[in-house]
């Protein structure tokens, strides 16, 4: 999901000086995303109008393509007639509130939260630090609800066992922040950044659709290398640095009620029982979900319908646990706790009718074919083809990300030029999607941008009375640095050896 967050009123910060207080200043001085897509529409109007009649050759149809101004009679009744449908059609706007439904009611019944604590009260204390940080990076299932949940109550499993809680603290929410787009499982962040990529590389090749599924396999081998990453750092660097805790001694965290109990237990059946059901549509041959003509599982009913699957999972284990815990008491609570998610949507359905627009300005003055081939091109001469060029684009996310706090919405202005550009470097638009996610996720907990990070300073000076920005700066670059490292050693990896990155996808 995105990345912009509410934040958490606290003292002004003390002043900071050299590159971290630059940053800052030039990031504050940057306009809402709303307005930057707007101007960054404007933009497209006008820069379409200087190079109208500009042609290039579609590499996918050998057609010659000319650049449209949006500035003329046609291109003015285009933009007004066209604006409810670029809206209305735009791919992630759909897919991400189909989501959202079923996320945001496990949200609100308190599923996501007590499974959460359940998980990390359990741990042995010789694996804390592991089990702190492989929760967090599970946590982006709660999307913002985890930076609320998960870091507080890593510092309270920490100082309950003598350790100093800003350890557990800053594992926490390394795993939340800079581990944002590793999971497991299917989350928020694949449906909506998979949206916005098919939309941009059906600009290439009509028939290209990258689906929420298409990193599964990259993205679940990274919880496991980023834990143990994660793990070593707060043990070995941030621990240490630290010291020994001496402030006062922390409450434990909350045990999970009998109630809670029993109804984790109940859901977890119910969980069970629906994937033994989903199991039995999609293993056998010939089973209703497999695809009709290859029999296989690439291509068919379930991974195109993975979002509503997903989705009636969601809402048969929240409402399982919902009734037990009493949260859900009559048939009309699930329609009222699922309309209060999209309430809180409503931030992000203002912010994708401006992305929707610019995209399709995009696309319908052909510039994005223009710019693909010209840059494409452009690469090819200095020779810079292959892994250094995807490499050059993931760098490029890491500086942008610095300044652009939605991640949404920095996918949404670059796709439409890497995204092509890439492509026709043989590449393949799932695969340019992991090089931006690794680079947006990896600089969460380290952007002055993060609306999070006056909260995260609030927790700080509750265990350090001195900490400012630059002390969570300091802490959380380690896990930063680390993190994106790993990410492209692992990168480069699934591109030398061709590795499926997701089911029936590889890099090329």
């Amino acid at each position: 999901m995105s990345k912009n967050l509410q934040t958490v009123g606290v003292a002004p910060p003390p002043e900071q000086k050299g590159i971290l207080r630059w940053v800052e200043q030039v990031g504050n001085k940057l306009p809402h995303p709303f307005m930057l897509f707007i101007y960054l529409a404007i933009s497209v109007m006008i820069l379409s109008a200087l190079l109208a009649g500009m042609s290039v050759t579609h590499p996918g149809s050998n057609e010659t393509v000319i650049v449209k101004s949006l500035l003329t009679q046609e291109g003015i009744s285009w933009i007004l007639t066209s604006a409810i449908s670029n809206f209305t059609d735009f791919p992630p706007l759909g897919l991400v509130l189909v989501m959202v439904l079923g996320i945001g009611l496990a949200e609100r019944v308190g599923l996501i939260e007590a499974a959460l604590r359940k998980m990390m009260i359990s741990v042995p204390k010789a694996l804390l630090s592991i089990s702190v940080v492989f929760v967090g990076v599970l946590g982006n299932l709660a999307s913002d609800a985890a930076w609320v949940i998960i870091p507080p109550v890593g510092a309270m499993l920490f100082a309950a066992v003598g350790r100093h809680p800003l350890a557990g603290f800053a594992a926490a929410a390394a795993g939340v922040g800079s581990g944002f787009t590793a999971n497991l499982f299917i989350a928020g962040t694949d449906a909506l950044l998979s949206g916005i990529s098919t939309e941009v590389a059906k600009t290439i090749d009509a028939n290209v659709v990258v689906t929420p599924v298409d990193n599964w396999f990259f993205m679940a081998i990274s919880v496991f290398v980023l834990t143990l990453i994660g793990a070593w750092i707060t043990d070995k660097i941030i621990e240490p640095r630290l010291g020994v805790y001496e402030g006062e001694k922390q409450a434990s965290v909350t045990k999970l009620s009998d109630l809670e109990n029993k109804a984790l237990k109940w859901t977890g059946i119910t969980a069970l029982v629906y994937i033994l059901v989903i199991a039995l549509l999609i293993v056998p041959k010939g089973a209703l979900l497999r695809n009709p003509e290859t029999d296989s599982i690439l291509n068919s009913p379930f991974l195109k319908g993975i979002v509503p699957i997903i989705l009636l999972f969601f809402i048969a284990v929240s409402v399982t646990y919902g009734r037990k815990v009493g949260r859900i008491k009559s048939q009309g609570d699930v329609p009222k706790l699922m309309s209060e998610s999209i309430r809180d949507m409503s931030g992000f359905i203002v912010l994708v009718f401006v992305i929707a627009q610019f995209i399709a300005f995009f696309n319908w003055s052909n510039l994005g074919i223009l710019l693909a081939v010209k840059g494409a091109d452009f690469l090819k001469n200095m020779d810079l083809t292959g892994f250094p060029v995807l490499l050059g684009f993931s760098l490029l996310t890491v500086v942008l990300s610095m300044f652009i706090s939605s991640g949404s919405a920095l996918w949404a202005a670059l796709a439409p030029v890497f995204i092509p550009m890439l492509m026709l470097l043989d590449f393949h638009p799932a695969f340019i999607q992991v090089a931006y996610r690794i680079a947006d996720s990896a600089t969460n907990t380290i952007t002055p941008m993060n609306p999070y990070l006056p909260m995260m300073l609030a927790y700080y000076q509750r265990y350090k009375k001195d900490s400012g920005f630059g002390t969570i700066i300091s802490t959380m670059l380690p896990y930063a640095i680390m993190f994106y490292v790993a990410w492209v050693v692992m990168m480069l990896i699934w591109y030398m050896f061709d590795l499926p990155i997701g089911p029936g996808i590889s890099a090329r």
